[in-house]
Formats: structure tokens, C-alpha cells, sequence
């Protein structure tokens, strides 16, 4: 009788150290891991009162689905009245470019006299100098030498006058030219009002950023809101995670591409497989709010545990953030190279 029980026990023993030398001393296991998922926060960026609730708490949405309206009344108000005065800087700028042309046109026609005055100076020099020789050979009378000069100098008097209101023409150009960039100016400013009051517009609609379900509904219709304040949450569709926390010295073999056996406690145990695909940098105590401080007082050693993000399958039915699961990695199954490059 006591053959056969150490018999048993023997194969027993056998059995399960045969486990353990083939299976068991490659796998680590924690049971502090979590169903994780990057859900969405979905708060106001204005001030007003809820008009309209459109969805309720555990609600399926859509992507751009509306989830809360915020009365629009005042903002849409601020709108029209940033839009009306655009018409107006609109034909100021019009008026104003109708003048420049004009003072480019007068610019030009200044142009066309100078080059007038210019020719008539030419000739009246000519003739001045051809009477002036006439006369120092006493072929011409004085008066007709005081005549060339007279008109000599009128030529030159018109060619200044020319060339001043060549100035005076490209002075008034470019002070419409700075009548118009000043308006211009405006203009774009009150774009701006425009569009920052379409913007607070838009933001009476908030919209579900993606596919998912509503929870954690935090107002009620009527309600007075504030900038910031929390009104629900979108919890994802796709995308679920578990955040497996394995003791430090757990760590050694755990790499990014290992596969990950996820017990999940709410479905009976029920198992999918997983990959890790990245390690945290740091404890969890390293980002805790009051992090211990071991430099005082009497010291206990405490074995850290390190956050590990492990890739669950998409379509798992039954999966919610928050659930409890146990986590079970086989550390056979890194990448080629996975090890090495985890540890640089």
C-alpha cells in the first residue's frame, strides 16, 4: 500500500516537474492586470446652458453622432454681428482701389505733360539760342530776343510744374495705398472675429470623436455648463488593452512581441491570446501622487511592479474597460533580436 502511494506520488511529481521543466519555467502570471481603453473625455470649451441631451448613458454612437447642444443663441448672434460689418470694409476697399486707379491714371496723364513740357522746352531753348545769335550779329530786333527768353523761361516754369504734379499724383497713390493696406488690415481682424465666432458656434455641437459607447453622462438638459467642465465619456468600439503589472522581478525574458494568455474573470476564464506590445519606462510608484521617499524614516524593501501593455484581439465579445484578468506570458515566443532591443 505504501509502494503504491509513493508510486503515485512519484509519477505525480514527475508529471508535474515535467510540466514545469517543459512549460512552466518559461511562463510568468500576474493577476494585478486590467482591461484598459483609451476612452474619450467629452467636455465643453464654451459657457451656456444644455439644450438637448440627444443620447443617454451605455448608448452606441456613431462617429460625429451628436452627444450634447449647448443653447447657440448668443453665439450665433456674435456671428451675424461680426458678418454684417465685413460689407462695409468690403466697398470701402472697393472705393479706395477706384481711387488709386484714378491716381495712377493722373499719374500717367503727369506723365504725358511732363514729356509735353519737355518737347515745348527743347524747342523754346533752340529758338532762344538761335535769336540770341541773330542778335549778337544785329540781324535780330531786342524784342524779339526779349520774346525767346519770355518764352524760354515759361517752358522751364511749366517743365517744374510738370515734374510737381508728377510728385503730387504718385504722393496721392500711395497715400490711398496705405488707406488701403490699413483697411485691409481691418478687414482681415473682423475675418478673425468672424471666424472665431463661427468657431464657438460649431462648438455648441460637441460629437462623439468615434465609434463607441456613452457613459458616465454628467448634466442634465438645462444645466449650466463651464469651459472644461466634464459632460460624459465615449468609451471605444476597438482597441481594448490589458495593463498587466508584473513584479520587477518578473521582467527578465518579457519582451514587446511575446504572446500573453488572458484569462478574463467575467466570462468565466474565459482565454484569448494577446501580444505584449510595450513595457513602461518606470514603477508605477514613479508616478504615483505621493511617491515614497526612502530616504527617511525606517526602510522595508517592497518588490516594484512595472506596467506591461499587452494587444487583445478585436470582436472579443464581453470585453469592457476595467474588467479583472489574469495574465500569463510565455516568454519562448519573442521576436528575433526583441530581448535585445527592449534592454537598449
Amino acid at each position: 500500500m505504501v509502494m503504491g502511494v509513493a508510486l503515485i506520488a512519484l509519477l505525480v511529481g514527475g508529471y508535474f516537474g515535467r510540466q514545469w521543466w517543459t512549460e512552466g519555467r518559461f511562463m510568468v502570471d500576474t493577476d494585478d492586470a486590467y482591461v484598459q481603453a483609451d476612452l474619450s473625455v467629452v467636455s465643453s470649451k464654451l459657457t451656456g446652458y444644455v439644450e438637448a441631451i440627444p443620447v443617454k448613458a451605455n448608448q452606441h454612437v456613431t462617429k460625429g453622432e451628436v452627444l450634447v447642444r449647448i443653447e447657440d443663441g448668443d453665439y450665433r448672434i456674435a456671428l451675424e454681428q461680426a458678418k454684417a460689418k465685413l460689407p462695409t470694409l468690403d466697398r470701402t476697399l472697393a472705393r479706395i482701389d477706384a481711387q488709386v486707379a484714378a491716381a495712377e491714371t493722373s499719374v500717367q496723364q503727369a506723365e504725358a505733360q511732363l514729356a509735353a513740357t519737355e518737347a515745348a522746352l527743347r524747342t523754346a531753348t533752340t529758338n532762344a539760342e538761335r535769336i540770341r545769335d541773330l542778335a549778337a550779329r544785329q540781324v535780330s530786333s531786342q524784342s524779339a530776343l526779349d520774346s525767346a527768353n519770355e518764352a524760354l523761361d515759361t517752358a522751364q516754369a511749366n517743365r517744374v510744374a510738370a515734374v510737381a504734379g508728377i510728385a503730387g499724383a504718385e504722393a496721392q497713390v500711395e497715400v490711398l495705398k496705405a488707406q488701403r493696406a490699413e483697411t485691409e488690415s481691418s478687414r482681415r481682424e473682423l475675418q478673425l472675429d468672424v471666424d472665431q465666432a463661427q468657431r464657438d458656434l460649431d462648438l455648441t455641437v460637441l460629437r462623439a470623436p468615434f465609434d463607441g459607447t456613452v457613459a458616465n453622462v454628467a448634466i442634465e438638459e438645462g444645466e449650466l455648463v463651464t469651459a472644461g467642465k466634464r459632460l460624459a465619456a465615449v468609451v471605444p468600439d476597438h482597441g481594448l488593452y490589458v495593463e498587466a503589472n508584473f513584479k520587477e522581478t518578473q521582467l527578465s525574458g518579457i519582451a514587446r512581441g511575446e504572446t500573453a494568455l488572458v484569462s478574463i474573470d467575467a466570462l468565466d476564464g474565459h482565454s484569448v491570446e494577446g501580444k505584449v506590445i510595450s513595457i513602461a519606462p518606470a514603477t508605477g510608484a514613479v508616478f504615483s501622487l505621493l511617491p515614497a521617499d526612502n530616504a527617511t524614516g525606517n526602510f522595508t524593501k517592497i518588490v516594484q511592479r512595472v506596467p506591461v501593455r499587452i494587444e487583445l484581439p478585436d470582436g472579443t465579445p464581453g470585453l469592457r474597460a476595467g474588467l479583472s484578468v489574469v495574465v500569463q506570458v510565455d516568454r519562448r515566443t519573442a521576436p528575433a533580436g526583441a530581448l535585445f532591443a527592449d534592454a537598449e
